[in-house]
């Protein structure tokens, strides 16, 4: 089988690292990719979000399966060009990306479907704005409607502040979604689908804020770990019966078959399980915490959904790594508010040589003599295997501390309260 990915990321390392570990894997494709892909595989210049362009490729290298990774392109429509080319593709067509495209399109499937989610307004303009956010009280959670890089998210206690992000989206043409705010941990949920069939992967737990202790402003995730033995027994199957079955039902009828990965943002609240959001994609960074773990053969199970045989797959039920995954995110300098570019990482091979760890790459270029540097907001994602929660934190730490870049950051406590008990679900 040979396979294209698309898209020029941390997740997309991640898919290609497990793509490889496929004995059924004849090649792997990667466009654009980044530096630390293209030490694994052959990479392609390409524009993601052109679909002609993705189809040309993918006849040069006579893909048997593409996978579009970023959420970018799959609400562009490439899927959809690729699919009328012929091409077997895992990922949504533009029409259901929209559960990410919209979430206030999220919302009303969510509401035709059953799905448990938070009380939510969605706002045109500033008095509407006003009156949800009384409405619901503090904390305030305003979201923009459409893609975000998940940074359009304000979650505060102060009502101007909030206010001010919806003036924001207003500004720039967009409307925003108000939601009651959801108390409880959070999980993200990976589960595959066809269309029809639906197969849920290990859930993970990410952390959005720049800073330790989940201060400051939201960033696209710094740092994830898997699995989360404070779930209550019956978990993922509660949330395959009660979203993702329904929500991929409710598609069907519409007319909008969903194929590719939903993305489960979830709150475990007092209440219940309740969704957060939906993604159409692979999430960063849990994607790089999973995939780590995941012993069945990635790209056979990918060509099944996008042929529509998920549900007859012969390597089902999922077979996992005992260790435990943790990812740390090493971030620019500037991020999230921005990212400086150009400055030289080293000692990369020495974090890849601590024992279960890999590094992937994501934002990183090569410069003018040929060193790797950044170029991006979310340069790595230190990605370690232990036997207990604990020693995977170390070794990821272990690794991180061997990274030489001027002015990077990264979280501390990854899956800190985690290893101390310190999370509980009612």
């Amino acid at each position: 089988m040979k396979t294209l990915v698309i898209g020029p990321g941390g997740r997309e390392h991640a898919i290609v690292r497990a793509l490889l570990r496929d004995p059924a894997a004849e090649e792997v494709h990667a466009a654009p990719g980044n530096v630390g892909i293209a030490q694994d595989v052959p990479v392609h210049p390409v524009n993601t979000s052109d679909g002609a362009a993705v189809v040309e490729l993918a006849r040069e290298v006579a893909a048997d399966l593409v996978v579009v990774g970023p959420e970018v392109p799959l609400v562009a429509g490439v899927a959809d060009d690729l699919r009328a080319a012929g091409f077997p593709v895992f990922g949504p067509s533009a029409a259901a990306a929209a559960l990410e495209a919209s979430k206030a399109f999220a919302k009303d499937v969510m509401a035709a479907a059953g799905v448990p989610t938070a009380r939510a307004r969605t706002c045109r303009n500033e008095d509407e704005a006003a009156a949800a956010l009384d409405e619901f009280g503090a904390p305030h959670v305003v979201k923009d409607d459409g893609l975000a890089a998940g940074k359009g998210v304000v979650v505060t206690e102060d009502r101007e502040v909030a206010l001010d992000h919806a003036r924001a989206c207003f500004r720039a043409g967009g409307q925003v979604v108000i939601e009651e705010f959801l108390d409880g941990p959070e999980v993200s949920l990976f589960v595959l689908c066809d269309g029809q069939d639906v197969v849920p992967l290990s859930p993970a737990q990410d952390f959005k804020r720049v800073f330790d202790g989940d201060l400051g402003p939201n960033t696209g995730g710094m740092g994830a770990y898997t699995p989360l033995d404070w779930l209550p027994e019956g978990f993922v199957d509660q949330v395959v019966e009660s979203v993702a079955r329904p929500v991929v039902a409710e598609m069907a009828r519409r007319g909008t078959p969903f194929n590719g990965v939903l993305y489960c943002g979830l709150a475990v609240t007092s209440r219940g399980v309740k969704v957060i959001e939906f993604n159409v994609r692979f999430g960063d960074p849990e994607t790089q915490s999973v995939l780590a773990r995941l012993d069945s053969p990635l790209g056979q199970l990918l060509l099944d959904a996008a042929n529509g045989e998920l549900g007859q797959s012969r390597h089902l039920p999922l077979a996992w790594k005992q260790e435990v995954s943790v990812n740390v995110v090493v971030a620019s300098e500037g991020y999230p508010e921005s990212s400086r570019k150009g400055d030289v990482i080293e000692g990369l091979a020495d974090a890849a040589a601590v024992p279960g760890v890999s590094v992937l790459h994501a934002g990183t270029a090569l410069d003018e003599a040929g060193r790797i540097v950044a170029d991006g907001g979310r340069v790595l994602s230190v990605v370690a295997l232990g036997a207990t929660l604990d020693e995977a934190r170390e070794r990821a730490y272990q690794g991180v501390a061997r990274i030489s870049l001027d002015g990077s950051q990264h979280r501390t406590d990854i899956a800190a309260k985690a290893a101390q008990g310190l999370i509980t679900v009612e």
